[in-house]
């Protein structure tokens, strides 16, 4: 299997590169400076995005001027102006050697697709390792929904997310249940990493099952972190969840 190389652009983002061989695969480039510096010359086979958010489609323009024959996949938005080929749930896209399902996982955004194929999975915003996105668009049950389908992907599934959040994300995860000896493992790996600035991505869907807060709104470790926080017990899963991004989207 082909490993994903995490690109730094920006104060914390990542532009994923895939290669096998010839075929060269790029996802989200919200810069075309640090595409062109990776690949010189040589064009990608094809460029896939997530959705529109400035950060993931900005060099867009300049690559599509550089190198007009390679196709680029992206949701059916308008706020996207430069695609060959929109794709929803369900389509299939096909680049040299992979086959990618494409998933539609709102919340972040309306629109919010990710790519599933060659053992790993490009999720743009929707879940980081050990959080998930923000809700500027959709609801907190159609986040849920989202990170439900991304959960029940193969464990050993490489989760390829855009931002380097996730050492902010465990010492959220930590406090809403800081007895789960899998996350502190992966806490103390995170801050080894991050000491040695090296990328903590791709993390697994295993990992972020085993890990992840927002996955885990029905620990009964969780549940009881955010009774205390709101003052009663939640009464399901999805004001479970809305309860643990709100919580999030204050904490320091």
């Amino acid at each position: 299997m082909a490993r994903p190389d995490p690109i730094p652009a920006y104060e914390d983002n990542y532009i994923w590169l895939l290669r096998d061989g010839p075929a060269t695969l790029v996802v989200d480039p919200g810069d075309a400076g640090p595409v062109i510096a990776r690949l010189g010359a040589t064009p990608p086979s094809a460029i896939l995005i997530t959705h529109h958010h400035w950060d993931h489609i900005d060099g867009l323009p300049e690559l599509h001027a550089r190198w007009p024959e390679v196709p680029i996949f992206a949701p059916d938005d308008p706020r996207i102006p430069i695609a060959t080929r929109r794709v929803s749930d369900g389509d299939v896209v096909n680049i040299g050697p992979w086959r990618f399902e494409v998933i539609a996982v709102p919340g972040h955004t309306q629109t919010q697709i990710a790519y599933h194929g060659a053992e790993l999975v490009f999720c743009g915003d929707s879940m980081f390792s050990l959080g998930c996105g923000r809700l500027f668009e959709g609801t907190p049950a159609q986040m849920l929904t989202s990170l439900d389908r991304l959960a029940t992907l193969p464990g050993e599934t490489l989760l390829c997310c855009t931002h380097e959040y996730t050492a902010a994300n465990a010492r959220f995860a930590l406090a809403v249940e800081p007895g789960n000896a899998a996350l502190t493992e992966r806490a103390s790996e995170v801050a080894q990493r991050r000491a040695g600035n090296a990328p903590t991505l791709p993390s697994t869907i295993a990992s972020e099952r085993a890990c992840n807060p927002f996955l885990r709104v029905e620990s009964a470790e969780i549940l009881q972190s955010l009774t205390q926080h709101l003052g009663h017990e939640p009464n399901d899963r999805i004001e479970a969840f809305a309860a643990l991004r709100s919580w999030k989207d204050g904490f320091r």
